[in-house]
């Protein structure tokens, strides 16, 4: 459908080299999309490049630290006038250091928050006056779960999704009388490289523990895939959401929703 078109766009998501960010910048250049991405270093980077060019995506890489404020501003200012205009962000870099919240230094908890919030705010700043003057855009903060919840070991990833998530609603709430919307996408718990090890089988063949507490924990009886967040990342980059704004879409397979079975 020509509202959910993404041709002429410029997409740019950060941390895009792999995993839920590769995923969701393959659905925008499925849909037309011009494919820009960064990763902190340069192997990441390259590897981005070839990942994307295996599946026939001409993607543009950068290396780019999203905390580093001069250095964003450097880095939009060259894909502005090597690729163009961004019309669609997707702030999806983060890290998680899972750490009891009394053993977890202040310095620890400061990277988390940096990445995670204080990244999504220096790189949306460095775009929107690019999309107010060109009078349409699209933010998409990549928030989670723990933007409405909390649990152990993760006091610095929920205090950063939590900011994110208000600051998602602060910048539909400034820019969206500039035609800009910003929403959010919370993923659930998604199957990738990095969550393999929860869903190892144990020496004897059961499930490992944690997989069975998200399977018992979700409506859906799964874990999610990148796949699964392809959807809400066209509806939401595309025009088929501009009067959609301020708003958190959690794909989870309807753990926000369930209070869990009884024992």
């Amino acid at each position: 459908m020509v509202q959910f078109s993404l041709e002429g766009r410029v997409a740019l998501v950060t941390g895009g080299s792999y995993g839920i960010g590769f995923a969701m910048a393959t659905a925008l250049a499925e849909a037309g999309a011009t494919i820009v991405f960064n990763d902190i270093k340069q192997e990441l980077v390259d590897k981005g490049v070839v990942n994307y060019s295996e599946i026939g995506i001409k993607a543009h890489g950068y290396v780019c630290d999203v905390t580093n404020e001069e250095e964003v501003n450097a880095f939009i200012a060259q894909v502005t006038e090597e690729v163009g205009v961004i019309d669609i962000l997707v702030n999806n870099a983060g890290i998680i250091k899972r750490i009891p919240m009394h053993e977890m230094s202040a310095a620890d908890f400061r990277q988390v928050i940096d990445i995670d919030l204080n990244g999504p705010f220096i790189v949306s700043k460095a775009v929107i006056p690019h999309m107010i003057k060109k009078g349409h855009g699209k933010i998409i903060n990549i928030c989670s779960m723990m933007s409405e919840l909390g649990r152990e070991t993760v006091s610095a990833y929920a205090a950063a999704k939590g900011g994110l998530k208000m600051l998602t609603k602060n910048i539909c709430s400034e820019y969206g009388a500039y035609n800009i919307q910003c929403n959010g996408i919370g993923p659930g718990y998604i199957a990738t490289p990095q969550t393999a090890p929860l869903r190892e089988k144990q020496a004897d063949g059961s499930p490992h523990p944690f997989d069975s507490f998200i399977i018992a924990k979700t409506p859906a009886a799964r874990w999610g895939t990148p796949e699964d967040l392809k959807g809400p990342a066209l509806f939401l980059a595309s025009d088929a959401s501009n009067f959609v704004n301020g708003h958190i879409l959690y794909v989870d397979g309807g753990i926000l929703a369930y209070i869990g079975k009884q024992p």
